[in-house]
């Protein structure tokens, strides 16, 4: 350890003293009565002794005045550095600051709040934004481009003539209302197919969003909640399902039921509730046929044979007693 380490661990004797310049400082920082007594004096370099003070405001509890004092070499005039109020090992702090997008939860938008996505948000991916350019593995031969693909389509499609009026009125809508729309693209190529199925946008929902949001709705509107449990009947056989389109259908829907609670609400296919559409008509479930073997009843054994039940017929009392007065013969 060097030397100038073990002097800065040490305070320096006429700063540590300078108890009086320190306080006089913190009086004339805070508000009269808030200085409190004096705490602690730690040594922050050479010649540089901070004050600890305590604090008897009510809304700072457990804070301390912090004052700093300082001489030069070979002075031994103490002047100040600075006064702050400083939170202590005790006081009572506000809990770290949490960003907008952590703090937010669903449900607290409002009209007229924006919400912007992150740049690297793992719920998005990037969607068909490039050339209308083959990949360099494409199975479609070298000898046909783009623009072949482009004369193909147009003339197998050459009923459709002119859509010139459609555009037209488009435009004109589109600059009416103050915004401007891309031209489409031209039919038979990839960014047409691309826009057909929803993919020409600048990112699209990732696997892993998808997944998120598949856990959330289930979890909402799905086989374990207290209303499926006891549905008539799963939404998958509903009526008012509205089925959803891509990899979703096979597992979710849109309920279309206005007295049902999950109306307008995308649900799972084994949720259910009692406004199933065949409720009124859903058959009786079946009763299970007895069993071939009864094995709760009971079958009643004497515990002793009857008197009519053996081969010899039982004499009468009279009988008996005679025998037994004149003995065998």
């Amino acid at each position: 350890m060097s030397a100038a380490t073990t002097r800065s661990r040490i305070p320096d004797r006429l700063c540590a003293e300078a108890v009086d310049l320190a306080r006089s400082a913190a009086e004339e920082e805070a508000a009269p009565g808030v200085v409190g007594e004096h705490v602690s004096a730690e040594a922050d370099g050479d010649r540089v002794v901070t004050h600890f003070f305590e604090c008897k405001d009510f809304g700072y509890r457990g804070w301390r005045w912090a004052v700093t004092v300082t001489r030069a070499s070979r002075s031994k005039l103490v002047t100040l550095d600075e006064t702050v109020l400083l939170p202590g090992p005790d006081s009572l702090l506000a809990p770290e600051w949490v960003p907008w997008s952590e703090r937010l939860r669903p449900g607290d938008m409002g009209p007229g709040d924006l919400l912007p996505t992150e740049a690297e948000d793992l719920r998005l991916e990037p969607g068909y934004t490039g050339e209308d350019m083959p990949p360099p593995n494409s199975v479609v031969p070298e000898v046909v481009t783009p623009q072949n693909l482009v004369d193909l389509v147009e003339a197998e499609d050459a009923e459709i003539t002119d859509t010139g009026p459609i555009s037209d009125a488009v435009s004109d809508t589109a600059a009416a209302a103050g915004t401007e729309t891309a031209p489409p693209p031209v039919r038979g190529t990839i960014a047409s197919v691309a826009e057909e199925l929803g993919m020409r946008r600048a990112r699209v929902l990732s696997r892993y969003g998808l997944h998120v949001a598949a856990d959330r709705w289930d979890e909402s509107f799905g086989a374990k909640t207290p209303m499926a449990q006891a549905a008539p009947a799963p939404c998958v056989s509903c009526g008012f399902l509205v089925p959803l389109a891509g990899s979703l259908r096979q597992a979710f829907g849109v309920c279309a039921n206005e007295f049902s609670p999950a109306d307008g609400r995308v649900v799972s296919l084994a949720y259910g509730c009692g406004g199933h559409s065949e409720a009124a008509v859903m058959p009786a479930p079946l009763r299970p046929a007895p069993p071939v073997l009864d094995s709760m009843g009971a079958d009643a054994f004497p515990l002793r044979p009857s008197s009519d039940s053996g081969s010899v017929p039982a004499s009468s009392s009279s009988e008996a007693d005679t025998s037994e007065g004149l003995g065998h013969s």
